[in-house]
C-alpha cells in the first residue's frame, strides 16, 4: 500500500499536517514535521509539541494525514487509525531512525498510523493541461520572491 515512492516523497517532504477530532466534535490540524513511512501500510510522527493531537487521539483514534510538495502542488491523503507506542523496543527504533535522520528535539511519544486508505491529491492545474514543470517553476519563482 504505501509504495517504495511514497516513502521516498515522505522522506523528501518535511511538513505534512495530522487531521484529529476534539472532545467537542471540533476539527483539530497539526503540522508535523517527523511524518515517514514505517512499513507498507503504516506512518509514523514524533510527538514534539503535539499535546491536542495526542489527547484526541486517546479518546479517537482517526486520523487524516495530508502531504504535499509544495512546488509540484502533489501528494498523498493518508487515512487510517492510530495508536501512541509506548517506550519500548519499537519506540527506541523509529525514535533512532529519527535521530539519524537529524531530529534533534525532544521526542515524549511516537504515534503509528495503520493506514487503510491512500489518495493522491493534485492541483486542480494539472486539471487544466499545465505541466509539472510549470507549476513547479511557478511556486519556485513565489518562493524565491518571498
Amino acid at each position: 500500500m504505501i509504495t517504495k515512492e511514497i516513502m521516498e516523497f515522505l522522506d523528501l517532504q518535511k511538513l505534512g499536517y495530522v487531521a484529529t477530532v476534539n472532545s467537542d466534535g471540533s476539527p483539530n490540524l497539526s503540522p508535523k514535521g517527523t511524518i515517514i513511512g514505517w512499513a507498507d501500510k503504516t506512518l509514523a510522527f514524533a510527538d514534539i509539541r503535539s499535546p491536542d493531537t495526542i489527547n484526541n487521539l486517546k479518546i479517537n483514534p482517526h486520523v487524516e494525514i495530508n502531504v504535499i510538495d509544495p512546488l509540484l502542488r502533489k501528494g498523498y491523503l493518508f487515512r487510517g487509525e492510530a495508536r501512541i507506542i509506548p517506550e519500548e523496543t519499537l519506540f527506541e527504533e523509529i525514535l533512532n531512525h529519527y535521530r539519524a535522520n537529524g531530529v534533534k528535539s525532544p521526542i515524549n511519544s511516537i504515534v503509528l498510523v495503520d493506514v487503510s486508505e491512500i489518495s493522491e491529491v493534485t492541483s486542480p492545474l494539472y486539471d487544466m493541461g499545465i505541466s509539472e514543470k510549470e507549476i513547479k517553476s511557478k511556486w519556485k519563482k513565489h518562493f524565491e520572491s518571498l
